[in-house]
């Protein structure tokens, strides 16, 4: 039986998609490779929502590609293999075949179709997408996502996934619960739910209240899981039902991402975004009214077709005035086939570029003060590894990956609470040290 590496590049929706390649891949009595060199054959899950993220996704198939060895095949999956087949075929020598984003729960028979040694690659793509596969997963650490939906329904005149991943489905809530209550009884210590758009949530179905129930539900089949966060969280869909369902369980992170694209109505308007500013601010107020303590996070666009100086502006005053704890600074990309890749006029790149420096910038600051002022407050931290006498972690106010770390003297297990108290703050990072008796 061949065997199988799984390479996993972009989001962490795309993670979830590995982790489910990989139970099938051994569902179906194939062996999987952790390490690409070593395997028959090697899945590169790829990214295509951005032009940055498509270049990343091709260097590294024409890397594998061109140091590939005799009688190994290299494999494109996921977001661009969906997005550009035709593509990725005439752009990567070498390259064995592509399996897309709807069809990637048939990898098995992908890779016993390779094995057949086909006369031309195969390209599995644009079929119409079954039912959520739910096999086991064997994610890594003590952070498990579990996705709650697929595609997506919205207008927004940037985004390309509508095309790669079709108009949005939810999962049925039973599946949902079923998969958390099996990664908490294996161990996991925090469960993160991820969608397009996580709190359209089973709207598509008619339910209004689809994320709070399903988050309701979801706590008390796992009454003993630790940590519950939501990411994707559209402020438009975020009722006073979902608020009031995460004030009340000390489990659910107070934690809240908001992308929110831009702050100026005019900039907004052009995104085919909601374009009430003031109905965002009146919205954060309402978090932080229900959750005194709660974290916030955004993601901005800069440098879309006709932002001028002014709107700009706006929006670092917007930033100026909500003070957000997490901001991510995104470069405008024109995406082929999305209603602004012809929009005019376009902001030249060495504008766009300062814009994203001095909104950084201006984040920097507020960050530094907003962690400085945690100086004395004892909070847990989920521990993630550990070396030179440090551990490293989290406190709820940090997802995975895209927040700062909780960095605390000793060392201690990795998948461990442990009780600290904030020392000094930096700009992303926190200094901790144990409390008395951790």
């Amino acid at each position: 039986m061949p065997s199988v590496a799984i390479v996993t590049l972009g989001c962490p929706k795309n993670q979830v998609d590995s982790e489910a390649m990989a139970s099938l891949v051994e569902g179906q009595g194939l062996r999987l490779a952790t390490e690409p060199s070593r395997a028959d054959v090697i899945i590169v899950n790829t990214c295509g929502f951005i032009e940055p993220a498509r270049q990343e996704s091709f260097r590294e198939l024409r890397s594998l590609a061109a140091g590939k060895r005799r009688g190994q095949r290299v494999v494109a999956a996921g977001c661009l293999a969906e997005l550009n087949p035709g593509l990725l075929m005439a752009e990567v020598p070498g390259l064995d075949g592509v399996l897309g984003t709807k069809r990637w729960h048939e990898i098995g028979e992908f890779i016993r179709a390779l094995s057949l040694k086909p006369t031309r690659p195969p390209v599995w793509t644009g079929e119409s997408p079954l039912p959520f596969p739910s096999p086991d997963r064997a994610p890594a650490g003590a952070t498990a996502y579990v996705k709650i939906a697929e595609g997506c329904s919205g207008p927004c005149a940037f985004c390309t996934i509508p095309r790669i991943k079709g108009p949005f489905r939810s999962r049925p809530s039973a599946e949902i619960i079923a998969e958390t209550a099996d990664l908490v009884r294996r161990g996991y210590e925090e469960i993160i739910l991820v969608a397009q758009n996580t709190t359209f949530y089973g709207r598509d179905r008619g339910e209004a209240e689809g994320l709070a129930h399903l988050v309701g539900e979801v706590l008390a089949a796992s009454p003993e899981l630790p940590w519950l966060r939501l990411m994707y969280t559209y402020p438009q869909h975020i009722s006073d039902l979902l608020l009031e369902t995460m004030a009340a369980d000390p489990r659910i992170c107070h934690y809240v991402d908001l992308p929110l694209q831009h702050a100026h109505p005019d900039v907004l308007r052009r995104m085919r975004r909601p374009s009430d500013p003031e109905a965002v601010l009146r919205l954060i107020e309402r978090l932080r009214t229900a959750m005194p303590d709660v974290a916030l996070r955004t993601a901005f666009i800069v440098g879309f077709p006709g932002e001028t100086e002014a709107e700009f502006e706006a929006l670092v005053e917007f930033v100026r005035e909500v003070k957000f704890d997490h901001l991510g600074v995104f470069s405008y990309s024109p995406e082929p086939g999305t209603p602004a890749y012809d929009l005019e006029p376009s902001v030249p790149e060495s504008v766009t570029e300062e814009r994203s420096a001095r909104l950084m910038e201006e984040q920097q600051s507020l960050s530094l003060a907003i962690n400085a002022s945690l100086v004395g407050r004892e909070l847990p931290v989920l521990v993630e590894g550990n070396g030179d006498g440090i551990s490293v972690g989290r406190t709820y106010r940090d997802a995975p990956e895209v927040d700062g770390l909780a960095i605390i003297a000793g060392e201690f297990d990795p998948g461990q609470f442990v009780q600290a108290r904030v020392t000094r703050g930096l700009e992303y990072d926190l200094l901790m040290e144990p409390v008395d008796g951790a």
